[in-house]
């Protein structure tokens, strides 16, 4: 998947790579594509749910190895 942006937060646990998607997705535009590369295990809860109250779009959630890549469409 084609993103606009990557943000690595792999170094951080929760709620620190939530609230560094928030900063990053603030400073793009509609529509624009935000990969993120996590490590918490917990990523894969926290995400969609930030999406829901958000209204940002989770596009993919991929695992490979012990990083987790995500990608959010945003609104």
């Amino acid at each position: 998947m084609k993103a606009d942006k990557t943000l690595d937060v792999r170094a951080f646990m929760c709620p620190m790579p939530i609230i560094k998607t928030k900063k990053a997705i603030e400073q793009m535009e509609p529509g624009q594509v935000l990969e993120i590369l996590a490590s918490d295990p917990g990523a894969k809860e926290d995400f969609p749910a930030w999406c829901k109250q958000t209204g940002h779009e989770l596009l993919e959630i991929i695992e490979e190895g012990d990083v987790i890549k995500i990608y959010i469409r945003k609104k």
